[in-house]
């Protein structure tokens, strides 16, 4: 029987999880971490009412639950990462580095320090050990729920010790089912979508709260002409359609953004050259067996469950950077997303785009 710190967030996939634990014989703790508590504008977090459903289902599997408080290492390595990010042109992933810093950083190490042999979470994902005692991260069963893509800056070491109890599970219809056939109550909760401590009121409003708003011009990519104004450069992103409130005319697509001159620049031709890459170009690379793989023929995906896209991948001499090239140029990448790196089913690690 294994001593096992599972995270408990109020969700149907973590009350799954800790379910199929206990099910199993192990020894569970589970674990609420309360990572973000702040009100916005418009917006009451949810925190407390998560905490409550996580409580519920503790009592109904008869297991205790802690709460951490991870709200300091949150923000300092989650919610501030965000505001630089987009304060500087990109648009940052901070799902990626919270599972990176938090669930599998703060977490990890306080669960292992408490004496536990493993962790668990509700994420769609696999490890698979293999024989000579390596531990490999493979996408779940579940294409469409897979979560490896914001798994790619975890380590072996951690996963080597960690459970994912729900990545065998068929679909999400199936959690539910099994969520309810168990009684724990939250089968028809929704899913959490978007930016946990953002919530409904949306990025641009959160951006708006907490950066200075700047009123910017609107530039037509091809012509120069100036066709209207923004608040702030920091607010739009690559490929974007929406929001740009430019009137009538056609609908344009921001092309690049320069957040030191404060312009976004636009076009109308959803075919241009601007919205294409034949490559990109990764830093802060991290590769999860610890050194990177060998150059070479791979896919790659640029979005959570975006379409898996064949690649060669160049490597700097350390791994610490690399570029991948398509075959057929692909529609452009908002720098600061992901770049994730598969053979087959193997999640490799990946790479944040560049500009």
């Amino acid at each position: 029987m294994a001593k096992v710190y599972a995270g408990l967030s109020g969700g149907v996939d973590s009350a799954l999880a800790v379910a199929l634990l206990c099910e199993q014989g192990h020894d569970v703790t589970a674990v609420y971490m309360r990572n973000w508590s702040r009100d916005l504008p418009g917006f009451k977090c949810a925190w407390a009412d998560d905490l409550a459903d996580a409580e519920r289902v503790a009592v109904s599997l008869g297991i205790d639950l802690e709460v951490w408080d991870c709200e300091a290492e949150y923000k300092a390595t989650v919610v501030d990462y965000l505001v630089d990010a987009y304060a500087h042109g990109f648009t940052p992933n901070p799902d990626v580095m919270c599972n990176q810093t938090i669930k599998f950083g703060t977490f990890a190490d306080k669960a292992f320090a408490a004496g536990a042999d493993f962790v668990a979470t509700g994420h769609y994902g696999r490890v698979e050990a293999t024989a000579d005692g390596r531990a490999r991260l493979l996408r779940a069963a579940d294409e469409h729920k897979d979560q490896t893509y914001f798994l790619w800056r975890v380590g072996e070491d951690v996963l080597a010790k960690t459970l994912f109890p729900i990545g065998d599970v068929s679909n999400k219809a199936e959690v539910r089912r099994m969520v309810a056939e168990r009684g724990l109550g939250l089968e028809q909760k929704p899913d959490s979508d978007g930016i946990c401590f953002v919530g409904p009121v949306g990025i641009r409003t959160f951006l708006l709260d907490t950066l200075e708003r700047r009123a910017g011009d609107v530039v037509e990519l091809e012509t120069g002409a100036v066709l209207g104004y923004h608040d702030g450069a920091f607010l739009f992103t690559v490929g974007q359609r929406r929001g740009l409130d430019l009137g009538g005319g056609p609908a344009r697509y921001v092309v690049s953004t320069d957040v030191e001159k404060n312009i976004v620049y636009v076009t109308a031709d959803r075919m241009s050259p601007a919205l294409f890459a034949d490559e990109l170009r990764l830093s802060d690379c991290r590769w999860i067996a610890g050194e990177p793989p060998a150059a070479g023929e791979y896919v790659v995906r640029t979005r959570h469950t975006g379409e898996l896209v064949t690649c060669s991948l160049a490597l700097a001499e350390d791994g610490s950077a690399s570029t991948v090239r398509f075959a057929e140029p692909q529609r452009r990448v908002a720098p600061g997303q992901s770049a994730v790196i598969y053979d087959g089913a193997r999640c490799l690690g990946g790479g944040i785009i560049q500009k």
